[in-house]
């Protein structure tokens, strides 16, 4: 199909005398690859000729294509004033141009190599040294590299900070978030000071500035749901719900398994022993495989999403999007998204996924279970780590709670 027969002919003649001329058949046909709708094909190629319209008027180069998309978002988009028709949704114009990038990036295009690299590249290299010298998970390290993101954004040397930097970005940053938040933040930090280190600076005199406040990780009681509160959650989920199998089975696997949503979303169909009754986390923060028991309610919750909701696709993921693109799998916010609505729908007072894994270790020990159990069901790697649930373990603190002073025998 010729794209420029298919839109108006103001968009395509947009389009085809702009530098982007190229690229509109190659995007085109990814979309439709990708299975998108043809009204959502050509309303975001229509925000490419919106695009390509702002972008004649300036010096441009496909090599700084990033710089001109931040710039059209950012500054066009908020006062556009260009003739209609054109697409003004800043979050439609924003997928659009994404797909655009990818296909110029697939055409052999090289981005330009502009200010702000130098920040870009030492964070790449920092994420690389928290990968292969510390071993840690995905989500951590996104959190530490966005914490050093905004520290370097307000240096003046773009790689090291001198003390005084320090400190007013520690003491920004402490001022906003709670005692716990501050401690990652301290941590990012002084993990950033010692990869500086490593890289051959000298750093050593910046490490006593940063300082964490007073945290004490095993003083709060961790938040439970009640039976009946699981209960209430476990039947919110309405017939009319969208995606109604899928979420219901999301929520099982992290009520039933206790895994973290980065653990729900990355579940692939080889995972799954149906045969034995077992599941395979092996994507787990601790960056091992173990192998866990399927419970019934929990392994007919997935089956029934398999058979009856989940859209034909190659991805091998349990958990796919429902829209396109259906080959890419779903992100964690799908969780935690079915979770909060749940919880809504249930008219509980409740947020955080976390709770349920929570709830899960209370119900392992209040059933008679040890905190060696619970480490192992929740993949602990050290059993400190799981220690916090001997405070909602009631019924051994029953048996060894001393009488008040005072009080009746």
């Amino acid at each position: 199909m010729d794209v420029f027969n298919a839109l108006t002919e103001l968009a395509a003649s947009r389009l085809r005398a702009s530098a982007l001329a190229p690229f509109v058949q190659p995007f085109w046909d990814r979309l439709s690859e990708q299975r998108y709708s043809p009204g959502t094909v050509r309303q975001y190629t229509n925000c490419v000729a919106h695009f390509a319209h702002w972008s004649r008027r300036r010096r441009f180069a496909l090599q700084t294509l990033d710089q001109h998309v931040v710039a059209f978002l950012n500054e066009h988009l908020p006062c556009c004033t260009c003739a209609a028709p054109v697409q003004r949704s800043r979050n439609q114009v924003r997928a659009a141009l994404q797909h655009l990038k990818a296909v110029v990036c697939a055409s052999g295009v090289q981005q330009d190599a502009r200010q702000g690299s130098l920040v870009d590249e030492q964070l790449l290299r920092f994420d690389d040294y928290l990968l292969h010298a510390k071993g840690l998970a995905d989500s951590t390290r996104l959190r530490r590299t966005t914490i050093i993101r905004a520290l370097l954004s307000l240096t003046s040397n773009s790689t090291t900070p001198v003390a005084e930097e320090l400190r007013q970005f520690l003491a920004q940053e402490l001022s906003r978030v709670s005692a716990a938040s501050g401690g990652v933040t301290a941590t990012a930090v002084r993990s950033y000071l010692r990869f500086r280190a490593f890289e051959g600076d000298r750093v050593e005199h910046l490490l006593p500035v940063v300082a964490a406040p007073a945290h004490w990780r095993l003083a709060p009681l961790p938040q439970t749901l009640a039976p009946d509160e699981v209960n209430r959650l476990l039947v919110a989920f309405p017939a009319d719900l969208p995606s109604r199998l899928r979420c219901y089975a999301l929520v099982r696997c992290v009520v039933d398994l206790g895994l973290r949503s980065s653990e729900a979303i990355a579940l692939e169909l080889d995972d799954i022993d149906w045969v034995t009754g077992t599941v395979r986390i092996s994507r787990s923060k601790s960056r091992r495989a173990d192998v866990l028991p399927l419970p019934q309610l929990t392994g007919a919750a997935i089956a029934d999403y398999v058979r009856s909701e989940r859209p034909q696709t190659t991805s091998r993921r349990v958990f796919v999007r429902h829209v396109a693109p259906v080959d890419e799998p779903v992100a964690a916010d799908v969780v935690r998204r079915a979770v909060r609505q749940a919880y809504r729908r249930a008219g509980l007072p409740y947020t955080r996924v976390h709770i349920l894994r929570h709830t899960l270790a209370s119900r392992l020990l209040n059933t008679g279970g040890t905190l060696k159990e619970v480490a192992d069901v929740l993949r602990h790697r050290e059993l400190d780590t799981s220690l916090i649930y001997a405070k909602v373990d009631f019924g051994r603190l029953g048996a060894v709670a001393m009488p008040w002073p005072g009080s009746r025998p």
